[in-house]
């Protein structure tokens, strides 16, 4: 089911996410609402708690590759349960970033180009993938939001003090 997104200034968005203890029904009918309103809102990925579910969960949508002029490529939606990040390459990469959370506001974020990921997939087993460039930077935006962090927590303190009008702004609008 398409699920409303949790906004700018929603408490939800802050959490910390429970570990999933066992893949059941309601696992996999979180997983179908992640997958069929990323896809609606044409997102890149969806953590759980953006669509008001707080389990360490979410999807991406971004291939290891990019196009001729360095864009993302889209491929199928992939679901990510209990992840965990490691090995974060030295080799770092900044990019303007974006969240279907905090719609209109994009800023750049550094991030490791490579990362190492180990997670769960939706028949309880365990699989382990190297993503680089915008799948690890996808990755890594969607594991903060299960963690409580907000991509705009990672920008310049000088560029956040800018955005805080816009901030607020979306904070009055949605809450």
């Amino acid at each position: 089911m398409i699920k409303d997104l949790l906004y700018y200034g929603n408490p939800g968005l802050r959490k910390k996410c429970v570990e999933v203890n066992e893949i059941n029904d309601e696992i996999r009918q979180i997983a179908q609402d992640l997958i069929e309103t990323v896809l609606e809102k044409d997102g890149a990925g969806l953590a759980a708690p953006q669509i008001g579910y707080f389990v360490r969960m979410f999807v991406s949508r971004y291939d290891n590759g990019a196009d001729s002029e360095g864009w993302p490529i889209l491929c199928p939606p992939k679901i990510y349960i209990n992840p965990i990040l490691s090995k974060p390459s030295e080799r770092m990469d900044t990019h303007g970033e974006g969240c279907l959370s905090i719609p209109g506001i994009y800023e750049e974020v550094t991030r490791p180009w490579e990362i190492h990921v180990e997670a769960m997939d939706l028949e309880g087993n365990t699989f382990t993938e190297v993503a680089s460039g915008w799948r690890a930077r996808n990755i890594m935006h969607e594991n903060d939001h299960i963690n409580g962090v907000l991509y705009i927590d990672r920008i310049d303190p000088r560029r956040r003090k800018k955005i805080e009008p816009a901030l607020r702004a979306l904070k009055k609008k949605y809450n």
